[in-house]
Formats: structure tokens, C-alpha cells, sequence
């Protein structure tokens, strides 16, 4: 038989289990959604029971609904390829790997979950320790329909006389594929290695490096998958927290999770870490250094221990007939003995009158001591003095409730920053800090979140609103449980990225994991950060006690063809080991193209190039620019109305990719950043299929 007509015989052969296993999720669907129905009808008529019955028949229903809910939403989930693999071994019948498991009406297995030990087998089982396995099979698939199978033979000696073989190359023909504007699941095509990190043990601290295209941000989220998937019972309550370096980021990842049945982690970006606000303005490197170093902690703390701007310098108040007054010396001692104690400000109002009220005990004693009198009577003059309306509206004014916008606002007066900073910055980073906490018009930026979040918690909650006052409600994001206000209580948290992270960063973060299990992706060739040891410091402080500490380096770069990572390479020369650079596997024959360009003719130049590559390739192409100029450039393209083109800003596109892409200005990537080579690097690997540098000075190609 002709291997084109092989081929067509074991498609139809997988397209039939195929037919059976959506046929069966068809029942499945059917089944669950009669168990909600029921739910229902429970609770219809409660009120005419007694009252303990009543409550009971209420939690029931309420447990039917959520887990009829629960399965409606797995088997509704947007797969793409539900079934995508199959063992054959020596022994037993065929084993299919899916997304979920599925089992017919006598449970039997119709497909295994991907994360089952039984599945594991499909991405550890090699030649050489084949693990009982004779053929693996990778099934392609659209909706239902199967497109392609592709065979690998691991037991050559065992291989039956009726077993076909066909097809070679599934994970090549994988990253060929043509990229959209989501991340897909590479469930199909895992690799050895990467499976290892993705079973590796949940507790603890796991850190995957590698360079850019290894699959890092992939085996981080498959690793989230399987965990919540063998795990659940510890991990699943508390949930899943995963944190990317910018909302572009986590809306392309933001579809593998629930295509593989996960729907309850929660996605956030840095500017999103801190509860009720949302920054996706991103700093000039130098200010971002002001922002991110731990330097800026001690200029935080000083600013609210200082007085508010608004806060009287004088008291008076009268008792029994004479004037007591704190003048600004008397006032500033007690401010600096009710923040003696360390606690935080809004915490501490009592502590601060109490102080006022001896302060003016003490007044009062002077006074009768000066003209010759007895002792006031201490007890009786803080109980009277306590209770009056002119004492506490003092207090409210003098000692305020804090929150972290007006502190960083105040910032905004040099003065007062040169006084909360004094021998932590220097002047001219005063000036720069200043200028731009001045000006709050264009909303927060990324880094001030970090600052935010620090003074949230050095401040401490204001106080509860009472009963019946307006409470804001955060949504649920990706559809995750509601959970409280800034919460701290998550039971595993991946970090992408991480080599971005400031040390300020790592402390919001830790926050957020002070229980949890870590997963942390990162490479240091790519880092933006100017002080990568303090950061280290600050992230070693975010894990903890733990002491279960593993490390995975994966080095084959899956993403870039040979020729684009070749000349991505040349950038970092002198910036990075050999060592730490990944092998690119994948050739093509297509070469970048570097085109010189004069910088009044880059807005054509820019026009012309992604009008090129939109034509030569299937999915799609981005734009890469400085930070600064992304407006400018979005403006050059706003007449080419192609969905596929994408315009980002060089740290914006940390951790996508592009089937092409067209990089305008090299060197404005070089001087925008304090790590100037490594982001470049990181915009010229964020293709797969072609690369297009416009360049006005060449001086960004080492020769």
C-alpha cells in the first residue's frame, strides 16, 4: 500500500475514536446539564420546609449547581484538538492522551488526561528507555476532524506486522505553524526535558532559565496545569497566582490555561499586582532605577513619618480657664514618639492622642508649677480633655488616616523629597523623582505600583467603613473566585520574567506568596534590571524559609529559525557566555534583512517593510520600537488596517512572538535602556519565520 494511502487509512482509523470521544462528551454534557436542573428544582419550594430542612436542602442544592457548573464549564472548554496522542505498547490495549480524561459508560478510558502518570509515558518514553512503548502517535486534529497523524517507532524489534507507521516530524511541522494573537498549548509536542520541569515536586522554589524560544513561559504554564491537576486538593482552594511583565503578555497567554480544562488561575501583569489599579505606563530606565532599588524604602518611610502638609503646627485648647498650646517643637516630639513604637500610622491614632494628652498634661503641670499651685490632676485632665469635640477634630487633622497616592503625591514637592531622601539619593535623582511625581496627569506607572503597594502596607489599612457605607467590589478576573482585598494566600505563584523584576517588585510579589509554592522563569542575558545582586537579594527574601530548591536550564530555542538567532547572537557578544545562549534546531534559508535607512525615511521605510512581510507570511507580524516611540510608529501604520499587525514597545514585547517581525531604530532600543544589548536581543528573538531590521546608523551590528 502507497504511503499516501497508509496514511488516509490511520487518519479514518483515529477519526472513528475521535467520533467516539466527542460523542461521549456530548452524553457527558447532556448529563450535567439535567444534574444543574435538578439543582433547581431542589431548591423550588424550600420555604415550605421546616427550617433545618430547608437550609440543608439549600446547601444541597447549592452543590449540585456548583458541580454541575463546574463540569459544564471543563467540557465546554475551547479545545483544540481534544485527542492529540497515542501509545501503543507491548502489552495492554492503546492508550489516547487528551487535554481531559474521558471514559465511556462502563469507565472505560476513551482518552487520559495529559497530566495522568499514565500519560507520561507520551512525552518521557525514548529509544533508548522506551518505557514499554512500541509506536507514539501526535494526532493533529481541527475541532474534530483529524488532519494529520505522525508516528515515532520507539521498540523497532517489537513493532507488530499489522502496525503502519507514518509521517515524521511532528514537533517541526508544529513550529512551522503560522503564530495568532494567543499563545497555544503545546500539549502535543512536549519534550523530554520539558516535562521533566513540568512533573518536577510542587513544593518548594522550581526556577526554569534558558534563552529566548526554549519554551520557558510554556512549560511554566503546563507545569501550573499539572500541578492543580495532581495537586488540587492542596493547591486548588488558596489558587493559582501567575504574574507576567505587561497586560499585552498576559492577554497572548491568556488562552493555554483553559484550553486545557484550567480556568480558575488568576492572571495579573506587575501593573496589576496591587488591587484597584491598573499601570501600564512604563518608566525611563533611570527613573526606574530610582523606583525599583530598596533605597527608595527608607525615602518612603521618612515621607509618612514626616507631618502632612496640610496638618496644623499649633495647638491650643483651654482648660479650667488657662490656654494650653503645643507649639510646632512640642508637636514634632510626640510625632516622633507615637512612630517610635514602629507601628503603622493608621494603626496608631490612639496611640498619638494618648501622647497629645500628656503632652498637654505635662502643659498644664508647668504651669501650676510657674505660678506656685498644686498639681493638676493628670486622670482628670486626659479624661476631659479626651472627650471634647475640638481635641478629636485636632486629631483627624494632625495625625490624618494615610493613603498611598496622597504619600507619593507629596513626593511631588522637592523640598519634601530632598528632606525624606536626604543621604539615600543623590540630587540629581531627587529632581528627576520629583518632576515626575509631580505630574500624576498620564496615571501611574508600572514601577510606582511596587511603591504603592510598599506604602499600603508600611501605612496599614485604613480603618473599615461602617455598615451601610458604599464598599467598592473588585471583579473577578479570568473568571477566578472572588478572593479578599490584596490577597496574600495563594498556594502556588509563578513568576515570568523574573530577571525583570526589581527589588521592589519582588517584595509586592512576595507578598502575595508568603504560603506558596513557587514557580520562577527567567534568563539573565535578557534582563532590563541594572543590579541584578540586589534583586537576587530581594527574591531570595520573596521565597522565604523554603528549602527545596531546584533549578532546570533548557537550551534548545524552539521559537527562532538558525538564522534569525545567529544574528540576534551577535548583539550580545561580550554580554553573555556561550553557554547561555540556546541552540536554535530549526533552519529555513530565510536570512534577516538588515536595510540600511535614513532616519527621514523610516516612517515609509516602516510602512513598506510590514506591508511585505504581511504579504509573506500566515499569521502575524509585529512592530518593534523603543518604548518612547511606540505612539509615533502606531501612527505610520494606522492607514494598513490588518488585524495581524501588532505594534509594541521593546519591554512590552518580553515574552511574545511573531511569525515576522520589523524592527525600526536598533540603537534607540541600545540607549533607552540601562541594559541596552540584552533588550535588543530580547525584540530580535521575538520572531519565527522572518526579520526585518531598519536601522538609520549601524553602529548597533558589532563587525
Amino acid at each position: 500500500m502507497s504511503e499516501p494511502r497508509v496514511r488516509r487509512a490511520e487518519i479514518a482509523i483515529e477519526q472513528a475514536h475521535v467520533d467516539r470521544v466527542y460523542t461521549r462528551l456530548g452524553e457527558l454534557r447532556v448529563q450535567a446539564e439535567a444534574m444543574r436542573a435538578k439543582g433547581y428544582e431542589i431548591g423550588h419550594g424550600a420555604g415550605r420546609e421546616a427550617i433545618f430542612e430547608q437550609a440543608s436542602m439549600l446547601f444541597e442544592r447549592d452543590m449540585m449547581v456548583f458541580h454541575a457548573n463546574q463540569t459544564l464549564q471543563t467540557l465546554d472548554a475551547e479545545y483544540e484538538g481534544l485527542v492529540f496522542g497515542r501509545l501503543d505498547h507491548t502489552s495492554d490495549e492503546p492508550l489516547y492522551v487528551g487535554r481531559l480524561g474521558i471514559r465511556d459508560v462502563e469507565f472505560d478510558n476513551l482518552v487520559t488526561d495529559w497530566r495522568a502518570p499514565a500519560a507520561a509515558a507520551f512525552y518521557q518514553a525514548t529509544a533508548e528507555e522506551p518505557m514499554d512503548v512500541i509506536r507514539r502517535r501526535v494526532i493533529r486534529c481541527s475541532g474534530q476532524n483529524v488532519l494529520d497523524v505522525d508516528d515515532d517507532v520507539l521498540i523497532a524489534d517489537a513493532v507488530p506486522d499489522d502496525m503502519q507507521i507514518v509521517g515524521e516530524g511532528a514537533l517541526m511541522a508544529a513550529l512551522g505553524r503560522s503564530r495568532g494573537e494567543r499563545m497555544r498549548d503545546i500539549v502535543a509536542t512536549i519534550q523530554k526535558e520539558q516535562d521533566d520541569i513540568i512533573r518536577a515536586p510542587w513544593r518548594g522554589v522550581t526556577e526554569i532559565t534558558g534563552g529566548p524560544g526554549t519554551g520557558k513561559t510554556a512549560v511554566a504554564l503546563h507545569r501550573a496545569a499539572y500541578l492543580l491537576y495532581r495537586y488540587r486538593r492542596q493547591l486548588g482552594g488558596a489558587g493559582v497566582l501567575v504574574i507576567g511583565p505587561s497586560g499585552v503578555f498576559t492577554s497572548y497567554i491568556s488562552r493555554v490555561l483553559p484550553s486545557m480544562g484550567e480556568t480558575n488561575v488568576e492572571l495579573r501583569a506587575l501593573g496589576e499586582v496591587l488591587d484597584g489599579l491598573e499601570a501600564t505606563r512604563q518608566d525611563a530606565a533611570p527613573l526606574a532605577a530610582i523606583k525599583g532599588s530598596l533605597r527608595i524604602r527608607r525615602v518612603l518611610l521618612r515621607a509618612l513619618r514626616e507631618n502632612p502638609p496640610d496638618a496644623p503646627g499649633d495647638m491650643r485648647i483651654v482648660y479650667r480657664g488657662e490656654v494650653l498650646r503645643l507649639n510646632p517643637k512640642d508637636l514634632e516630639k510626640v510625632r516622633r514618639k507615637a512612630h517610635s513604637a514602629g507601628g503603622p500610622p493608621n494603626r496608631s491614632r490612639i496611640r498619638a492622642a494618648e501622647l497629645l494628652l500628656e503632652a498637654l498634661a505635662s502643659k498644664a503641670d508647668q504651669h501650676a508649677k510657674d505660678d506656685g499651685k498644686s498639681p493638676v490632676d493628670k486622670p482628670e485632665l486626659i479624661s476631659e480633655l479626651g472627650e471634647r469635640i475640638e481635641f478629636h477634630r485636632f486629631l483627624v487633622e494632625w495625625w490624618p488616616i494615610l493613603y498611598p497616592a496622597q504619600i507619593l503625591r507629596w513626593l511631588g514637592d522637592e523640598k519634601r523629597l530632598a528632606a525624606a531622601a536626604k543621604g539615600v539619593l543623590n540630587r540629581g535623582e531627587i529632581s528627576l523623582l520629583a518632576a515626575d511625581l509631580a505630574d500624576r496627569s498620564r496615571g501611574w506607572t508600572v514601577a510606582d505600583i511596587a511603591l504603592l503597594d510598599e506604602l499600603r502596607v508600611l501605612i496599614g489599612p485604613p480603618p473599615k467603613k461602617r455598615r451601610g457605607s458604599t464598599v467598592e467590589v473588585n471583579p473577578d478576573r479570568n473568571g477566578a473566585p472572588h478572593r479578599p482585598e490584596h490577597y496574600d494566600e495563594y498556594s502556588h505563584v509563578v513568576v515570568d520574567e523574573s530577571q525583570d523584576l526589581s527589588p521592589m517588585q519582588w517584595r509586592m510579589v512576595g507578598r502575595r506568596g508568603k504560603y506558596a509554592s513557587w514557580t520562577v522563569v527567567g534568563d539573565p542575558v535578557q534582563s532590563s534590571w541594572p543590579d541584578p545582586a540586589e534583586a537576587a537579594q530581594a527574591r531570595d527574601q520573596a521565597f522565604g524559609l523554603k528549602t527545596a530548591r531546584r533549578r532546570f536550564t533548557l537550551r534548545t530555542n524552539y521559537r527562532n529559525s538558525a538564522e534569525i538567532f545567529d544574528l540576534a547572537a551577535k548583539v550580545v557578544v561580550g554580554h553573555a557566555e556561550a553557554d547561555e545562549l540556546p541552540r536554535a534546531v530549526r533552519n529555513t534559508g530565510v536570512v534577516p534583512e538588515v536595510r540600511p535607512v535614513e532616519a527621514s525615511g523610516m516612517e515609509v521605510a516602516t510602512q513598506a517593510a510590514a506591508k511585505e512581510l504581511l504579504g509573506s507570511v500566515e499569521g502575524t507580524v509585529g512592530v518593534i520600537t523603543a518604548m518612547d516611540r511606540v505612539p509615533e510608529v502606531k501612527a505610520w501604520l494606522a492607514g494598513q488596517a490588518d488585524e495581524r499587525l501588532k505594534v509594541v514597545g521593546s519591554l512590552d514585547s518580553k515574552g511574545l512572538e511573531y511569525d515576522a517581525v520589523v524592527l525600526v531604530e536598533p540603537n534607540d532600543l541600545i540607549t533607552e535602556s540601562t541594559t541596552g544589548r540584552r533588550v535588543l536581543y530580547v525584540a530580535l528573538t521575538r520572531a519565527t519565520q522572518a526579520l526585518t531590521v531598519l536601522a538609520s546608523n549601524p553602529d548597533w551590528l558589532p563587525g
